[in-house]
């Protein structure tokens, strides 16, 4: 007997939960490409687009995952050979620099312990010592969907801007646009990319660049870029397909399209508030469990942890045995331990897009069930602490 049966939850970091109204905007005949009501509703896309990202400048879309977006932020901006300065969090941060690298990029990287950020000095300190300005670009995951830890964009913006150095600063935002707060005019970002399948809650297959005039000039002498990569026809097309260099991705426009409604009627701020009291919760209870035992949040302190994912160290292999046992057990799919060693030792759990309060309440009660069916040590109240941080004012 098993108590799964019912509507699965995936508390996985992306893809992420869909509304039932971004799934039923995709259930129609194929539309008309070449001319109509798709084009009308694709040019209402941008403004949206760019309101959820925070800037005024330029948006492309493209028919990509993040990865692929890693290498269209990157071919629009450097030339063969250029330097990159990487500073890197986690996971997705080596994956950023195993990209530019296979581009051909001479990649510089300073780490951190994936507890934390990469700290504003010492991008300073590297950037005062480039005195050639030989670096173009500098190059950080806002948040690391594997470790969970958020950097300070803007102190980055004020590293660069206290060295005087003139290299762009580009952001991934894959796991946090629409999830932690993030307005890139504001922060200093140069380059932002993001893509549709966890803050946008819209199935994986778009990607999105936003870039201003800085990395707009920058593209005058990027050598790599293939007419597919090329935001300017994107961002500023003649023709419809130059949207997305060849035919649109219909479905998953429209899928986005009520996706972007339902950010709109909610309101930016009180999705970021939102985030912010899920996440709290969460860390309630993780610091409950990890009174007793071997739990414990992976970022260290409360303003370097992503709103949208956080990441919870037990010890190897019991995370992997509560995962299995969530699923199967309880319905709740929680996110493998990526990235980290050992992987066995550590689970993540999404709470990024269309998630609620009884949501995060039902994932967490299944994981404390979970510990006391499988006689792993904790300590009590992990459920209670999450319920009263979700009822404090």
């Amino acid at each position: 007997m098993t108590l799964s049966h019912g509507r699965p939850y995936l508390a996985i970091p992306g893809p992420s939960v869909m509304p039932d109204r971004v799934l039923a905007a995709m259930q129609r005949p194929a539309p008309n490409i070449y001319t109509g009501a798709l084009h009308e509703m694709t040019a209402t896309l941008i403004p949206d687009l760019k309101r959820v990202a925070g800037t005024a400048h330029h948006a492309a879309i493209y028919i990509a995952n993040g990865h692929g977006m890693w290498e269209a932020a990157l071919l629009n901006v450097l030339a063969r050979g250029d330097r990159v300065l990487a500073l890197v969090s986690g996971h997705f941060g080596q994956g950023w620099v195993a990209t530019a690298r296979a581009l051909g990029a001479k990649v510089e990287v300073i780490e951190s312990d994936g507890a934390s950020p990469v700290a504003p000095d010492r991008l300073e300190a590297r950037l005062r010592a480039d005195r050639g300005h030989e670096i173009r670009t500098v190059i950080a995951c806002h948040v690391d969907t594997a470790t969970g830890v958020r950097a300070d964009m803007a102190a980055y913006r004020a590293a660069l801007d206290a060295a005087g150095h003139p290299g762009l600063l580009m952001a991934d935002c894959i796991a946090s646009m629409g999830c932690d707060r993030f307005e890139m005019d504001a922060l200093g970002v140069d380059v932002a990319i993001t893509a549709s399948q966890k803050g946008l809650m819209t199935p994986p297959g778009l990607g999105f660049a936003f870039f201003n005039d800085r990395a707009a000039e920058a593209r005058g002498r990027a050598d790599m870029v293939t007419p597919y990569w090329d935001w300017r026809p994107r961002a500023a097309p003649e023709l419809y397909y130059q949207y997305f260099a060849g035919t649109a991705p219909t479905h998953l426009l429209y899928a986005l399209r009520a996706a972007l409604d339902l950010v709109g009627e909610e309101g930016m701020e009180a999705i970021w508030a939102r985030h912010a009291r899920l996440a709290a919760a969460i860390w309630a209870a993780v610091e409950a469990w990890g009174r007793e035992g071997e739990m414990r949040l992976g970022v260290r302190a409360a303003q370097d942890r992503s709103h949208a994912v956080t990441s919870v160290g037990l010890g190897a292999p019991d995370a992997d045995r509560l995962r299995a046992w969530c699923e199967t057990e309880m319905g709740v799919t929680l996110g493998i331990g990526l990235g980290r060693t050992p992987p066995e030792g550590w689970f993540r759990i999404g709470h990024m897009g269309h998630v609620n309060a009884h949501m995060v309440l039902g994932a967490l009660g299944a994981i404390e069930a979970g510990l006391s069916a499988l006689s792993i040590p904790h300590g009590a109240g992990g459920v209670t602490a999450a319920a009263r941080a979700l009822a404090a004012a």
